[in-house]
């Protein structure tokens, strides 16, 4: 895709990965619109990255996502990129997690991760065929939609499915003007599923700049660190990989 002259629209860009994506995306000549639930966080990242455009949007709810495609189209009628970012992570025991009492709770795991961006697509998509000018979609997941975390397993499953949804995207629209290209993170120091969860992660700026070459490099998957072998892993590696993952951190959950 083309790095600049773009309208971009950015999910869970307050802050995180989504608040990096924005600030390179600004820097490099574009117009770029940030959206989240929390208005205090799109309001810091506004300060922090002055001419960013913020809306807050509940992305769990269709009203507000049909209501977020109006808005940008209607406003911002030249937009021609989404970045599909927002998420959440929870980790669990299954054995221990009363499924009556949280389930909403799980659920918007579910919605956040998979259900937002692929209705978001589906508003966008033929919005961007129809101009006929240079688009994209840019999906987040993650590298454990390759290797999955056992004690997040509504994440892990979500971005799996987000994965096989973006290659379904890819060729559908492959004779259109859109591309459809997938960041597959590694674990990243964040806050994402709590503050001091991924500090062991890869530095949030140096995983930004690395995905932002992969853009230059006009690659269709991007993974970064552990997450870029992960990507083509043969399946009896990936049960020994998720395996040790889960023999190693299975304490945190028990």
């Amino acid at each position: 895709m083309k790095l600049s002259g773009n309208t971009i629209l950015i999910t869970g860009g307050g802050s995180g990965i989504g608040l990096a994506f924005a600030e390179r995306f600004a820097k490099a000549g574009n117009t770029v619109i940030v959206t989240g639930r929390r208005e205090h966080a799109l309001e810091e990242a506004q300060r922090k990255c002055p001419g960013l455009i913020a809306r807050a949007s509940d992305l769990d709810l269709e009203s507000e996502r049909i209501a977020l495609f109006d808005w940008v189209t209607a406003n911002y009628p030249g937009v021609n990129v989404l970045v599909n970012n927002a998420g959440i992570q929870q980790r669990f025991n299954v054995l221990k997690t009363d499924a009556r009492d949280n389930w909403q709770a799980l659920r918007r795991e579910i919605t956040t991760n998979i259900e937002a961006p692929v209705h978001l697509s589906l508003l966008f998509a033929p919005y961007f065929a129809a101009s006929g000018e240079a688009a994209a979609i840019i999906n987040v997941s993650s590298g454990l939609a390759f290797t999955p975390l056992a004690i997040a397993p509504i994440y892990s499953a979500s971005k799996a499915a987000l994965h096989s949804y973006t290659a379904s995207l890819r060729l559908q629209l492959s004779d259109t003007s859109v591309e459809v290209i997938e960041v597959a993170p590694p674990a990243v120091n964040t806050s994402l599923g709590g503050d001091g969860l991924h500090v062991h992660g890869e530095p949030l700026d140096a995983f930004a700049d690395g995905i932002f070459k992969g853009l230059e490099e006009g690659r269709k998957e991007i993974g970064y660190g552990t997450s870029e072998a992960r990507l083509r892993m043969p399946r009896d590696q990936v049960d020994q990989y998720a395996a040790q993952m889960y023999q190693s951190l299975r304490h945190s959950i028990d």
